[in-house]
């Protein structure tokens, strides 16, 4: 048997599931009103039931129950299931332990940074300074608030999204200031 594709969708859909049995629907509000979304890609609805089906494919999820209410939309209620919580804990345990190899616009970026002239580089990056400084201040805002009525738990991935957040901000500005003062410099190909 094939091993079951790891997504961050699919972790958040399988942790939503052991809480309760639930819809996609309800899955997907969820992660939003958690502020989940900020990990978790969940602006396209079908991609949370394009998931699931691939859950329920790969035995990590079953069908709990399928009704109908009124003249609204048929609606399934899921269910993790026992395959589905020994993986949940595999990759989680994986996903913490080890460091993957992601690509990120911004590096990309960075690496065919010659492509504009230093001055449209530095308009660029200050703009991104800009931005950066106003997402710590919500990052702040949000663990502040969190904090407020519940354990430190619940913000521990906004916590390690301002440290790297106020990482990049950082480097930017050096960047920028590197650029600006000529230490850094490239004729526009």
């Amino acid at each position: 048997m094939n091993r079951p594709r790891r997504s961050v969708l699919a972790l958040a859909v399988l942790s939503m599931l052991t809480e309760e049995p639930m819809h996609a629907y309800r899955m997907q509000q969820l992660i939003k009103e958690r502020h989940k979304d900020d990990v978790v890609n969940v602006s396209q609805r079908n991609s949370v039931y394009q998931t699931i089906q691939r859950l329920v494919r790969d035995g990590l999820v079953a069908v709990e129950a399928t009704e109908r209410a009124d003249n609204r939309p048929e609606r399934t209620t899921y269910r993790i299931t026992d395959a589905g919580r020994v993986t949940l804990d595999e990759w989680l345990r994986d996903m913490l332990s080890t460091p993957a190899r992601e690509y990120a616009e911004f590096p990309a970026a960075l690496s065919f940074l010659p492509n504009l002239a230093p001055p449209d580089a530095v308009d660029a990056l200050t703009t991104r300074v800009a931005r950066l400084t106003e997402r710590l201040a919500a990052l702040d805002a949000e663990v502040a608030e969190v904090g407020r009525f519940l354990p430190r738990l619940f913000a521990i991935e906004t916590e390690y999204q301002r440290q790297v957040v106020d990482a990049e901000l950082t480097y930017v500005r050096s960047l920028v200031e590197d650029l600006r003062a000529g230490r850094i410099t490239w004729p526009r190909v």
